[in-house]
């Protein structure tokens, strides 16, 4: 089901628009606002979003609940949640739960430079343009600037998540792409500085691959990655868990990503002009190839349709989650299971769990204790560094391995059939 035009999706855009027709003298003419239409244009807005609001409000009670403040236990109706809590609290850094993360407010302007790159290197160019509203081209800059501006100044006063800048992007892409066509010796430099970069990160390449030439790769993965769980918040959060050995399993990516790197060294030194640029794009292509073959060897770590795979050749069962929901997440979509949440009230589920009529699926430790060792049949998906937790709540003899994946375990209650497999078809735990 798709949703309706979010507050912040009005904002941003409204925001652009207004900072133009100041800058540009526009604001206060009759004639600009007869042009814009602005209140059929909102007509037409309400008239999409409205209702869609106003049912849901009027099915999740209480109505117009404007507090600052919530808690654990409290639940304040859908209006306090999708209003206040998720644009005005979110803005002002204060929503509940605190499930997120920011960083500095110069990492947020200063990581632009990343998700842009290579494109990036032209922005001191696309600043020395005419930004003059003189002509159709330069309003046409003034506004791309107003709109990338504006939303870049309004996070920075809100809660800085790193990809919040994103949609600006279309705006600096205008403006890079400009400058890109006028050449001058800033895209010359910026090309320069490109290539450089490129030939850098080619021989750290080599010297990662030199280094990993001999290391084993046992297993997946995730056999050597370290966890890192506070850092998962932020949108870079998994990079901190890449060691050295983990490079060994990405030797083909590796050489992928080196290969683009070459290409667009020798595809700027050989070429000029525009024709660099075509260089430049090849080089991403190809370097978004070894990122998407990066990706399939961290499916397991980040993924886990292996262990739903397993679950669908399982006999029925209960399915039960140890912990936050969002690690198995995709068990529950390629399973198209339900399950319950074993201390997993947290995160975004907290609020709603609490609303009237909530799916009762949250269970503590001594519920989970008596269902594991009742007479119906359970699954759990847990972290296998929760093994030794486990053992100790329910014994060993009570948790039998179904599947594993990155370091994820699919255990059950009853002897599986997987389990019978690797026990020879003996009735008996799987060993740890």
């Amino acid at each position: 089901m798709a949703l309706p035009p979010a507050p912040i999706g009005a904002v941003v855009p409204v925001g652009g628009v207004l900072a133009y027709l100041l800058i540009t003298r526009q604001l206060f003419s009759r004639s600009t606002w007869r042009r814009l239409y602005p209140l059929s244009g909102a007509l037409i807005f309400l008239l999409i979003a409205v209702p869609w609001h106003v049912l849901a409000t009027l099915r999740m009670p209480p109505y117009l609940n404007f507090t600052m403040h919530s808690g654990p236990g409290e639940y304040h109706g859908f209006f306090w949640f999708y209003f206040m809590n998720e644009h005005v609290l979110r803005f002002l850094s204060l929503r509940y739960p605190r499930d997120y993360n920011t960083v500095p407010r110069m990492a947020f302007w200063l990581l632009n430079l990343l998700w842009l790159f290579p494109w990036s290197v032209y922005l001191p160019a696309a600043f020395r343009l005419s930004y003059k509203p003189v002509d159709r081209a330069g309003r046409t800059r003034m506004l791309a600037l107003c709109w990338a501006g504006f939303l870049l100044l309004f996070f920075t006063l809100s809660s800085t998540q790193e990809y919040y800048s994103m949609p600006m992007y279309p705006a600096l892409a205008l403006l890079l792409g400009c400058a890109m066509d006028k050449q001058g010796k800033w895209v010359m430099a910026g090309t320069r500085v490109l290539a450089a970069v490129a030939a850098g990160a080619a021989i750290v390449i080599g010297v990662i691959l030199f280094s990993v030439r001999q290391v084993p790769t046992p297993g997946d993965i995730s056999t050597a990655l370290r966890q890192n769980p506070a850092a998962y918040t932020l949108s870079l959060g998994h990079m901190g868990d890449l060691t050295l050995p983990s490079f060994a399993y990405l030797r083909a990516p590796l050489l992928l990503a080196g290969a683009a790197c070459v290409i667009g060294v020798l595809g700027i030194c050989l070429w000029r002009g525009r024709r660099a640029y075509f260089a430049v794009a090849v080089m991403m292509v190809v370097f978004f190839h070894a990122s998407r073959m990066a990706l399939v060897t961290f499916d397991p770590y980040l993924s886990s349709r292996p262990l739903a795979d397993a679950l669908l050749h399982e006999p029925p069962g209960q399915l039960i989650i140890d912990g936050t929901y969002y690690p198995f997440s995709s068990v529950i979509f390629y399973a198209n299971r339900d399950a319950l949440l074993w201390n997993g009230r947290m995160n975004n589920l907290e609020y709603g769990s609490y609303a009237p009529g909530a799916a009762q699926v949250f269970i503590d430790d001594s519920q989970f204790t008596k269902a594991w060792l009742g007479t119906m049949r359970y699954y759990l998906l847990a972290d296998g560094g929760e093994l030794a937790r486990l053992r100790s709540l329910v014994g060993s003899a009570h948790l039998h391995r179904v599947a594993e994946c990155g370091g994820k375990l699919l255990l059950s209650n009853g002897l599986s059939a997987a389990a019978a497999d690797l026990n020879d078809g003996k009735n008996r735990p799987v060993s740890w």
